[in-house]
């Protein structure tokens, strides 16, 4: 079975059964899809690391980009968190258990796990961003994958308590020895007894040293804008953090143009890019 990537109709999908539907807050606009591939052929051929995206697709509507949630440490079910912003992200909050979706991919790069090898590892995520974080935090914490780092932090931000994504599995993070999980919420709310304050400030606070580690920062655009000169001032290199770019992502391959980036297409060299690449790029990012 070929790849997305060597099939010859880069457009067509891989048919996914819904397994169950996850609601992640209160307003209900944020869910978790669970899949699992129709054809085990198939699933065996898809093989992907954290980072990387797929465009997920609801027969007779459309599709749209979004970051693999799952791990591919998770066998034999992929997932996906999807706000619903729009006509696809509509029709996809209208599914349910049992129900049939599209999958091109996985498409783009993923974090450069081969770099981060030996490393201490940063992980800061704001929002409903903490997808492909997700992803990345979860690869690491295999037991096979855990010794290939040194210290893991995560710090991760919500305007409020109800918006964190994946609450069951921050709580036990909180109780792992391997991994220091910081979470803070953006003002004062009944019954939070955690941190209090936004990412790029909590950062400055928690991080003492960026010796032997590497950065890798998801979010709103604002908040990233305001913790990449954060870690610069703490001493992380920009060759040392990175971020993706994924909400550039339109068709997934390189042929719509509307990701497009200078010299680069975020679907094809992206959308993981070290602050240092950023640099070079003009500054519509």
């Amino acid at each position: 079975m070929k790849t997305n990537h060597e099939r010859e109709n880069p457009y067509l999908p891989y048919p996914l059964e819904i397994l169950a539907v996850k609601e992640e807050n209160p307003e209900k606009d944020l869910k978790t899809f669970y899949l699992k591939f129709l054809h085990p052929e198939q699933e065996s051929s898809f093989r992907y690391l954290p980072g990387q995206f797929g465009e997920l697709g609801v027969f007779g509507t459309g599709e749209a980009p979004f970051g693999l949630a799952s791990s591919p440490t998770e066998k034999g079910i992929l997932s996906f968190t999807v706000k619903k912003v729009g006509s696809v992200t509509s029709a996809l909050h209208m599914l349910e258990k049992g129900d049939v979706v599209g999958l091109r991919g996985p498409l783009g790069n993923h974090w450069p796990l081969p770099y981060f090898s030996g490393k201490n590892l940063v992980v800061i995520g704001g929002g409903f961003a903490f997808t492909t974080l997700r992803s990345l935090v979860y690869y690491y914490l295999d037991p096979e994958n855990r010794k290939k780092i040194g210290d893991l932090t995560v710090i991760y931000g919500a305007r409020d308590p109800d918006q964190f994504l994946y609450k069951e599995e921050l709580k036990k993070w909180l109780e792992r020895s391997d991994l220091h999980l910081h979470l803070t919420i953006d003002q004062p709310a009944e019954g939070w007894s955690g941190q209090i304050g936004f990412i790029p400030a909590v950062a400055e606070q928690v991080l003492s040293s960026s010796s032997h580690a590497v950065a890798v920062v998801c979010g709103p655009p604002v908040m990233i804008r305001f913790t990449f000169p954060v870690l610069e001032k703490i001493g992380f290199s920009p060759e040392n953090i990175f971020t993706s770019l994924e909400m550039k992502m339109k068709c997934g391959i390189g042929m719509c143009g509307r990701c497009n980036i200078g010299p680069k297409y975020v679907c094809k060299d992206g959308p993981v890019f070290s602050l240092a690449e950023l640099n070079q790029l003009p500054d519509d990012y």
